[in-house]
């Protein structure tokens, strides 16, 4: 078995003629942003690799933000993925929503113009985001869960569920509530890797209970 790349890896992919593709990054190894947390295995693809991976994915989640961005483990991001964290948001509790306090440098708590602090925005682990979608702030996705392409999700999301549409609405589960309850509990992406990958077969099967008999 050929070896798998490290996590510290920033670009995991070798393409056949032996040069790597630097489209496609382990974001633990490519990003270093105080506020951007990611598990090992996690990695983003971009058709325009950029140099600051943390300020394509999240633009808005400056080093000063009070929020994080929380990624779980093995999570898969297309190209094109916005994740839109608290620090974009706008007051739209009053009148106006327009942040005076922004041009002449009142970033400072308590301007009544500015919001307060938001919520963290959590991905969970094995989380496949399809390309275009955008993750409003303070989102909570659920292990296992598939985001389709251009969604814009929001709020909770279920574990292993599928979501699609503007706003993403759960098209529908990927197993029974029982499976799912399972599964997290087997927690396969905590596993070392040569022992993921030698129940690779189960791991991408739909057989809950061959994965169980596996783990032992």
């Amino acid at each position: 078995m050929p070896d798998f790349p490290s996590p510290d890896t920033r670009n995991p992919i070798t393409l056949p003629d032996g040069s790597l593709h630097e489209g496609t990054v382990f974001l633990r190894a490519a990003i270093t942003h105080p506020r951007f947390h990611v598990g090992d295995y996690s990695y983003a693809s971009a058709f325009d690799p950029p140099e600051d991976w943390a300020a394509r994915l999240a633009p808005y989640l400056f080093e000063h933000s009070p929020e994080a961005l929380v990624i779980g483990k093995f999570c898969q991001i297309a190209d094109g993925v916005v994740f839109v964290t608290a620090s974009a948001n706008h007051r739209y509790d009053g009148i106006s929503s327009f942040p005076f306090a922004v041009f002449d440098g009142g970033f400072d708590a308590g301007r009544p113009s500015l919001p307060g602090p938001g919520p963290d925005t959590v991905i969970g682990n094995d989380v496949w985001i399809g390309q275009g979608a955008r993750i409003l702030p303070g989102a909570e996705v659920g292990d296992g869960v598939i985001i389709g392409a251009g969604a814009v999700v929001a709020g909770h999301v279920p574990p292993y569920s599928i979501v699609a549409g503007n706003p993403a609405r759960v098209v529908r589960k990927r197993f029974s509530d029982d499976q799912i309850a399972r599964l997290q509990a087997l927690a396969w992406w905590d596993w070392p890797i040569d022992r993921i990958l030698a129940q690779e077969a189960l791991i991408c099967g739909g057989d809950v209970d061959a994965l169980e008999q596996a783990a032992g």
